[in-house]
């Protein structure tokens, strides 16, 4: 059956009839995961099962935000901790080899965890580039300060996810860094020249523009377009994310219940797909809104099922893999971190 253009969360640990019914027939690409969708392994293998049979697609996606540090919805006791990305950006200072194997280690240690789930697609790597006085949302979430530096780092977490058999999501495209607020709660304005933000911010991605897949930036840049958030700008997602980064893959909007955009979920929905998403990322769970957004989303078609199909046949199968030793070893790396722990 052909997918809507849109990927959904689900209210809780398993799915309620109504959910059941509502995947059945609006036909999402695919799933997000996150804490509240997570209990234990065999739980969360049972709700990926559940949700691919809903709509009756057993390659369908389903995704988490599993960076490691704060932003980990699969958590201890039942699963291991994994350090924040300013670790690697560290350690690299110290050596550049270490740092970047620690980032693969990282990935594909990760990547493990989720293949043991289902989980087929992480949202990793970042590529923003925080700056001095910008908001914590990144924070140590990021790689570093230097775009080259970061690229490098978010290179090696897509080699090692990938070597897990889990594919990449290029985050927050073209750039988060700069923001000084959280576009959880308000929306982010950017006011520097277009000369700064390609040197620095867009000069991050564009290494990684090969990546499958990638999500978009709730950030209003005001030197490109001053009304509107990357998120839902034409402007920004032609000229930038397809033209000055190159990036081709299958473009996802940021979760469209968050408080930076303006209007009713189906507003948001028009917005993102008439910009230039290919797809619509919904992650509450709450039904009236997943309803409004797939009311609003066309079935894949075109360019952008093109670009979809791409995505999923990239994800290669998972490689031999020593999980006690790659963890052993990736302890030792962050051991000479100065200090710093996992």
């Amino acid at each position: 059956m052909a997918a809507r253009a849109f990927i959904t969360g689900v209210s809780g640990t398993a799915l309620t009839e109504d959910e059941r019914a509502f995947l059945r027939d609006r036909q999402p690409w695919g799933f997000i995961l996150f804490k509240r969708n997570v209990e234990t392994p065999d739980q969360v293998v049972r709700l990926v099962h559940d949700l691919r049979a809903a709509v009756g697609r057993p390659d369908a996606p389903v995704l988490i935000d599993q960076e490691g540090g704060r932003v980990q919805r699969l958590q201890p006791p039942q699963w291991p901790a994994y350090p924040p990305g300013a670790i690697f950006s560290a350690l690299y200072d110290i050596d550049r080899e270490a740092g970047l194997e620690a980032a693969r280690l990282t990935a594909r240690l990760i990547a493990a965890d989720l293949a043991d789930l289902g989980i087929t697609v992480d949202c990793l790597p970042l590529a923003d580039v925080p700056v001095p006085g910008a908001d914590a949302v990144i924070g140590d979430r990021a790689y570093g300060t230097a775009p080259d530096k970061v690229a490098a780092i978010a290179r090696a977490v897509t080699i090692g996810l990938e070597q897990g058999g889990v594919l990449p999501v290029l985050k927050h495209i073209p750039g988060h860094g700069r923001a000084t607020a959280d576009s959880h709660f308000r929306l982010p304005t950017v006011d520097v020249p277009e000369t700064e933000l390609a040197g620095t911010d867009f000069a991050a991605f564009k290494p990684l523009a090969d990546l499958p897949m990638a999500m978009t930036a709730h950030v209003v840049f005001s030197a490109l377009d001053p009304a509107q958030p990357a998120t839902t700008s034409a402007t920004i997602i032609a000229q930038v994310i397809r033209g000055t980064i190159g990036f081709q893959g299958l473009l996802m909007s940021d979760d469209v219940s968050m408080n930076a955009l303006q209007g009713s979920i189906a507003e948001r929905t028009r917005a993102s797909l008439a910009a230039g998403c290919d797809v619509v990322l919904h992650c509450n769970g709450k039904l009236d809104e997943m309803t409004q957004v797939a009311d609003e989303t066309p079935l894949l078609a075109g360019k952008a099922l093109a670009r979809a199909d791409r995505a999923l046949a990239s994800r290669k199968a998972p490689q031999p893999f020593d999980r006690v030793a790659g963890r052993a070893e990736l302890d030792r790396l962050i051991g000479r971190a100065g200090g710093l722990t996992s």
